[in-house]
């Protein structure tokens, strides 16, 4: 159970303040019946709450896959560059999903976005070795010394030592790698750091989610299957508690 005003306010119907005239108003209806109380319980789930007749969809658990297209920044706000969010509906903003660890801008592929903080930090995180798999295009040719190097875990121009990863070469100027961590613009410095800088890069695949079937620029809501698919690869079992 939860207070209405509360519900509503997390929803992002209104601020507090605003609520307050709302309810005064006899705008907010639970069930079809006009509710004045901002204090009254309400059952999240199976109460239906509407603002001036249109239905209020509370805060939920909500994990999206995007496929990116080039020329977003990955942020929720940037002064100068269109974000991500901008290609979201008010539906997803309201529900307060961010971005799930960073593309750079021109980079395109996949992306997940959720306003699950628990599940966010554990997708980053080395520590449940995540996969992310990229495709590249770049200079130059891949060949079983590069593979090697990536396979030891490469030390980065500025020091940074990269944990082992996965080169697989596709001919001439054409690459995959499979990375568990997700360092500052990382899989194209690895391949610079191999004379092989990177003229076009897009992620294919995070754990066991692809783009399969989507194109540049859609977003869907994973199902609750492909959720729980996540959750057990981070470790996650309900409300962000640990396996046992």
């Amino acid at each position: 159970m939860q207070r209405l005003d509360k519900y509503l306010s997390e929803a992002g119907a209104a601020s507090r303040r605003e609520l307050k005239a709302l309810l005064r108003a006899g705008a907010v209806c639970v069930n079809g019946r006009v509710v004045t109380d901002g204090s009254a319980k309400i059952d999240e789930n199976t109460d239906t709450v509407s603002l001036h007749d249109e239905v209020v969809e509370g805060r939920r658990r909500v994990v999206l896959l995007m496929y990116k297209p080039a020329g977003y920044v990955t942020s929720t706000d940037d002064p100068r560059d269109e974000t991500v969010m901008t290609l979201l509906s008010e539906r997803w903003k309201k529900q307060a999903v961010a971005p799930v660890g960073r593309l750079d801008k021109v980079t395109e592929g996949l992306l997940l976005l959720t306003n699950d903080g628990v599940l966010a930090h554990r997708l980053i995180s080395p520590k449940y070795r995540i996969e992310k798999d990229y495709y590249a295009e770049h200079e130059g040719e891949a060949g079983p010394d590069d593979a090697e190097a990536f396979r030891d875990g490469l030390v980065l121009g500025d020091g940074s030592q990269c944990l082992p990863a996965k080169l697989d070469p596709l001919g001439p100027g054409r690459s995959r790698v499979t990375v568990v961590e997700g360092k500052y613009h990382q899989v194209r410095r690895m391949l610079a750091s191999r004379g092989m800088p990177v003229t076009y890069l897009r992620r294919d695949r995070e754990g066991s989610l692809t783009l399969e079937g989507m194109r540049p620029g859609e977003i869907r809501e994973l199902t609750p299957e492909e959720v729980a698919g996540l959750d057990e690869a981070c470790g996650i079992l309900n409300a962000g508690r640990e396996n046992t």
